[in-house]
């Protein structure tokens, strides 16, 4: 359905206390809102936060293992120089740049849902499965809630949790995210703060230990929010921290110079359990084209930053989170 139908029929769910589940795509254009019952379990796996149609008996931990074929880092600095000269131009201040990266496993789709491990986690239709560490909106008895995630860092590097967090490239990175989510939230939310700035969070994969970085920003909504619900997930949309600032000539740099289109990777999952909103941004998305897998992947680029670093976190972030 269309953004307008998907946020029409949101309201109405959530005015009525009917759970639902929500999935966008990054431009927001291919939109399901699905009440339990019409959830096919043989098109549609989740597992939002503990709730879900997954049924744990299905993980067998049998590791996965990826091979990866990223494209040329030649590829990559073209791409990445036409976003540095947008950034000296003043056009955008940070902007979030993404690949494909064609992959091979012995493990199918759903497969890597079941033995993934991620607060955010979907599997549909055989296209694609997400497995995300990142929060994007909590809504809690009246309380807005997000948890921007920029930042990352090979955790086996000495002190790497103080270099990242020293990090002025990093630093500039974040704050910018943070204040364009808080900018977002003082749309339709009181009181906006930022309750903790920048903490570390750890993600393990069968074969790297990573540090990502994030904050916590809340607000106070007002009576009668619920029948605004699908207007206030949408306000914020894409999600500041997969596209950047300011958002809507970013997102017009992203179309020009990413040369594919993302789909519903960096768009969202949520559940709505009848009073509680959770959502995850769809990042960590792994696609099924053709008979080829292809997994996206990306990161912050910022005056600050350097093309092979930025290349490397790119090729980093293609894992698969088991143990």
């Amino acid at each position: 359905m269309n953004k307008i139908a998907a946020i029409q029929k949101i309201n109405a769910l959530a005015a009525s206390g009917t759970p639902f589940l929500l999935i966008a795509d990054f431009k927001c254009e291919n939109n399901l809102v699905l009440t339990a019952d019409e959830v096919d379990p043989n098109r549609i796996l989740y597992n939002i936060n503990g709730f879900g149609n997954f049924d744990p008996s299905e993980v067998h931990d049998a590791g996965i293992k990826l091979k990866r074929k990223p494209i040329s880092f030649q590829d990559f600095e073209g791409k990445y120089n036409r976003v540095h000269e947008e950034i000296a131009k003043g056009n955008s201040y940070l902007l979030n740049l993404t690949q494909p990266t064609r992959i091979s496993t012995s493990a199918n789709l759903k497969e890597i849902f079941n033995q993934s491990k991620a607060k955010y986690k979907l599997w549909y239709q055989d296209q694609f499965v997400v497995f995300s560490p990142e929060i994007f909106v909590k809504i809690q008895h009246g309380k807005i809630s997000s948890f921007p995630m920029k930042g990352t860092i090979d955790a086996d590097l000495p002190n790497a949790a103080a270099t990242i967090l020293a990090s002025e490239k990093e630093m500039a990175e974040h704050a910018t995210i943070v204040d364009l989510i808080r900018n977002d939230m003082s749309q339709f939310a009181k009181k906006v703060v930022v309750e903790d700035f920048r903490y570390i969070d750890e993600i393990r994969t069968s074969d790297k230990h990573l540090l990502q970085v994030s904050s916590k920003i809340t607000g106070q909504l007002g009576s009668g929010y619920l029948d605004r619900m699908g207007d206030m997930i949408y306000s914020m949309l894409p999600a500041g921290s997969i596209c950047g600032a300011p958002k809507q000539k970013t997102l017009d740099i992203i179309g020009a110079v990413e040369g594919y289109e993302r789909g519903f990777y960096t768009g969202i999952v949520g559940y709505f359990d009848g009073k509680n909103f959770d959502s995850g941004v769809m990042i960590r998305y792994i696609e099924q084209q053709g008979n080829q897998l292809v997994y996206k992947s990306g990161g912050g680029i910022h005056f600050l930053s350097d093309a092979k670093a930025e290349y490397q976190e790119m090729i980093d972030k293609v894992y698969v989170p088991v143990h």
